[in-house]
């Protein structure tokens, strides 16, 4: 898939989670709309994973441990046809399977997330799974910087690089802001690049809204050596609205009908 439509299919995913938020009344804007290019790259350029091959055991795995932006997530996936894009006009409704954090009763999702610092962890155990299976997978899992906050991602990284696992791609999706507060101002994770190098793995900085730089970046990862590898994504929290841009209290804030409008026709509704 070419840039262009790698950049279209994350502009789809931001209007997807506006609406879906608007109407439901619920759920994480910022932290959802600063993964859509993330998000947008890996499901319609690296992943090899497709709703038809969801029970193939050499598909890629993505584990998504920011889980309370689940509204990006579901986007991604119905824009992608792993269910219909119906069901994001339900969400939060009683017979709707999409609820505030991902489950693994929803197509193409592989685990339930939510409480932060688990997912992670999480996809260590299926990487080393997969070498010891000796599996073609590999693991991607996305968390937020202020996540990193949580001790079980220290023991993640070093359980990784004790296992030597090439497989394995952690991408933080750094937008410097978390719940009420920026993350520095709550507890600072700088210097993350240093932190994540003196664990053994291989790291590198990226523009995370730029998807040409990313698509490049995951295909040039050696998946079959030794070091787990890290991406410091930096995004914009709220990106691509805005009003919503880098202001942390559009982590939970819901829109009013008139500023999903508004948002909407930035996105070019």
């Amino acid at each position: 898939m070419d840039n262009a439509t790698l950049k279209t299919k994350a502009n789809e995913i931001r209007k997807r989670t506006v609406a879906m938020i608007t109407k439901a009344r619920g759920g994480h804007m910022g932290s959802s709309l600063s993964e859509a290019d993330i998000l947008a790259v890996l499901f319609f350029k690296t992943l090899n994973f497709r709703p038809e091959n969801l029970s193939d055991p050499e598909r890629d795995r993505f584990v998504l441990s920011k889980g309370h932006a689940s509204e990006g997530y579901y986007s991604a996936l119905a824009e992608a046809g792993f269910f219909p894009t119906a069901w994001l006009d339900s969400y939060l409704s009683h017979d709707c399977p999409l609820t505030i954090h991902p489950t693994n009763h929803v197509p193409g999702i592989e685990v339930c997330t939510g409480a932060l610092g688990h997912g992670f962890p999480i996809a260590v155990g299926m990487a080393l799974g997969a070498r010891k299976t000796d599996k073609k997978s590999r693991v991607f899992v996305l968390t937020g910087d202020g996540e990193l906050e949580e001790g079980t991602n220290w023991e993640a990284a070093m359980a990784a690089s004790y296992y030597k696992l090439g497989n394995l791609v952690l991408i933080v999706d750094a937008n410097g802001l978390q719940l009420a507060d920026s993350v520095a101002n709550t507890m600072e994770i700088n210097p993350l690049k240093e932190k994540l190098l003196s664990f053994g793995m291989d790291v590198h900085e990226i523009d995370g809204h730029d998807t040409a730089a990313m698509a490049d970046l995951f295909d040039s990862l050696d998946y079959s050596g030794n070091k787990p590898h890290a991406v410091i994504a930096k995004t914009i929290k709220g990106k691509g609205v805005s009003f919503m841009e880098n202001r942390p209290e559009w982590h939970h804030t819901i829109p009013s009908e008139e500023q999903g409008i508004k948002a909407l026709e930035e996105l070019k509704i």
